[in-house]
């Protein structure tokens, strides 16, 4: 360990304190040196140049002590850089690898906020949200009492709340499409209610509901004769499920409306 520390200070003055020693250490065959310097440079928060001698190293390094500890550092180069993508899979590839290994409680970890991270706004694809939440529901399983399960737990919420939040954007779609080239109610009802089963804790539940009763008295408005009375009793039981459950909605006066109107064309029949 004196060795070691005494190896690192002395990189430190030497080698990292100009550019044309960095410049000699890539072309070094002396592996313990730049395994040393890499340690060095991520250290300092030289996340580039220890990226750059750690990627040569992993290959070099399989199977010696040092490949585990270079393997996570390269991880951690990625992510400090920002390049989320390519650190989450160095994550998954050290606990895949070191299943029981000194960092695999981080790198399980990292591996999903990496992903969270680098998620696309909710109208964009959303392909790595889910596979950020399974890396972090993962990470819950594999260490229940870790310090970090809190804010896995809440990087969870965000990103379910994500995927609710695009279907809210294709439920409005729809609800604003009314009867253009079909009956798009119908869609922001099944789209609406999709989300609710899936998500029903969600921060958006009331305006899904609300987008739900909307569309249900739009359908029941432009059905055939034969079927606005049942149509229409439809969006009154609707209208009973939303009062109760947000009984001080900011919609409750639209809700209401909606009623009277439904009830007095059922009550005309």
């Amino acid at each position: 360990m004196k060795k070691n520390t005494i190896i690192i200070l002395l990189l430190s003055i030497v080698v990292l304190s100009s550019c044309h020693g960095y410049n000699t250490l890539l072309k070094s065959t002396d592996y313990e040196y730049k395994y040393e310097a890499a340690k060095c440079y991520y250290a300092q928060g030289k996340y580039s140049k220890a990226e750059n001698l750690l990627n040569e190293l992993i290959t070099i390094l399989k199977g010696t002590p040092q490949a585990e500890e270079s393997l996570y550092m390269l991880g951690m180069s990625y992510y400090c850089q920002g390049d989320y993508a390519t650190a989450s899979q160095s994550f998954i590839t050290y606990y895949s690898t070191y299943p029981r290994g000194e960092y695999t409680e981080e790198a399980r970890f990292y591996a999903g906020k990496a992903l969270y991270l680098d998620t696309a706004e909710p109208r964009l694809d959303q392909t790595n949200t889910y596979s950020a939440i399974q890396q972090l529901q993962l990470f819950m399983e594999y260490f229940p009492e870790s310090k970090r399960k809190a804010v896995a737990q809440n990087m969870i919420f965000e990103l379910q709340d994500k995927l609710v939040l695009k279907e809210v954007y294709n439920a409005r779609l729809y609800y604003n499409l009314g009867t253009y080239l079909g009956n798009n109610y119908q869609s922001c009802v099944i789209v609406s209610q999709d989300a609710l089963k899936d998500y029903p804790y969600t921060k958006f539940r009331e305006e899904l509901s609300m987008l739900i009763l909307r569309s249900k008295y739009e359908i029941a408005i432009n059905s055939i004769q034969e079927k606005k009375a049942d149509r229409y009793r439809d969006a009154i039981d609707e209208y009973y499920g939303f009062k109760n459950e947000f009984p001080k909605s900011k919609y409750i006066k639209e809700a209401g409306k909606i009623f009277e109107e439904s009830n007095s064309k059922v009550k005309d029949k």
